[in-house]
């Protein structure tokens, strides 16, 4: 006997899923999660998946935007879906979309389109290890003229700094800014 290997083999297949006949017993604040469990019950069973096992099923968000867009009491009493199964995991995605929701869809792959395309732009491209050793060195050659020249404006600033407490002492010596008190300078003066 001979056993197909479906881990490598991909099905794809298209459903019209009823969702009235299962939601209508449900209270109305739990219709639309009741709709989203009801797809997923739908494709376990006719995509044969192990244990019918909701959790290998992966819903599009589109398609979870279709089944909430009226809010979560009115979902549709029936859905277009296209399921894609590859290996144990079955992907759920819309087949007719509504239109803003196809609008939607269309600018967030123009905008993942344009950041990849950016991305790819900003690689920097791989340098022979003769350019790196070279780029070191000028990056070396940079850092040590800027420390010096740290080291300029540092003794420069530490004598204004010096110049300036002089004046301060200067400024507040009896007499003016002779540096002499004033009774010493009597004393020469009587001499």
């Amino acid at each position: 006997m001979a056993y197909k290997d479906t881990k490598t083999e991909k099905i794809e297949r298209e459903y019209t899923i009823p969702l009235r006949e299962k939601c209508r017993s449900v209270p109305r604040y739990k219709k639309a999660n009741k709709a989203i469990k009801t797809i997923k019950e739908f494709v376990a069973k006719h995509m044969k998946i192990y244990d019918r096992d909701l959790r290998k099923i992966k819903v599009d968000k589109y398609l979870n935007e279709m089944v909430w867009f009226r809010g979560i009491r009115k979902p549709p009493a029936k859905i277009k879906v296209r399921v894609v199964k590859e290996g144990d995991i079955v992907k759920v995605e819309a087949v007719d979309m509504l239109s803003n929701i196809k609008f939607k869809k269309a600018k967030e792959e123009k905008r993942e389109k344009e950041a990849l395309e950016v991305g790819e732009k900003k690689k920097p491209e791989e340098k022979p290890e003769e350019a790196r050793k070279e780029d070191e060195e000028k990056k070396e050659g940079e850092e040590k003229k800027e420390e010096e020249k740290e080291k300029k404006a540092a003794v420069v600033e530490s004598g204004k700094q010096i110049e300036k407490a002089a004046a301060r002492q200067a400024k507040h010596m009896k007499g003016g800014k002779t540096k002499e008190p004033k009774h010493q300078r009597r004393m020469a003066l009587q001499k």
